[in-house]
């Protein structure tokens, strides 16, 4: 299992945290609201094309809305691929940050 850049991390805990009200738009003002970052929509998708080739994503159509002409939105949800990529990211956070204290962080060099 490859390690998951900053970006991938970002969309799987963003959507693991929204559950299975996890689309698109919605997981972009998501992103924006928690952290400030107005991911692009083409970036969006082609990363959450990664994460499902890569089976860290499952996606659904829902049904076609009239609101959207018709067009139906497709959902995400974290696999247990996703998951274990997820907690193989922490693990490897929890190594490197573990016995650092914040005296060190504050600490000029």
């Amino acid at each position: 299992m490859k390690e998951l850049t900053k970006a991938e991390e970002l969309l799987l805990i963003t959507i693991l945290r929204m559950g299975k009200d996890a689309y698109g738009v919605s997981i972009q003002r998501k992103i924006k609201e928690r952290t400030g970052k107005d991911i692009p929509y083409g970036t969006l998708y082609f990363l959450l094309d990664q994460l499902h080739l890569k089976h860290y994503v499952s996606k659904t159509e829902g049904e076609p809305t009239p609101e959207r002409g018709g067009r139906s939105k497709t959902y995400y949800l974290v696999t247990s691929k996703g998951r274990e990529a997820l907690k193989a990211s922490l693990k490897m956070y929890r190594l490197v940050w573990g016995d650092l204290s914040h005296i060190y962080l504050e600490k000029e060099i």
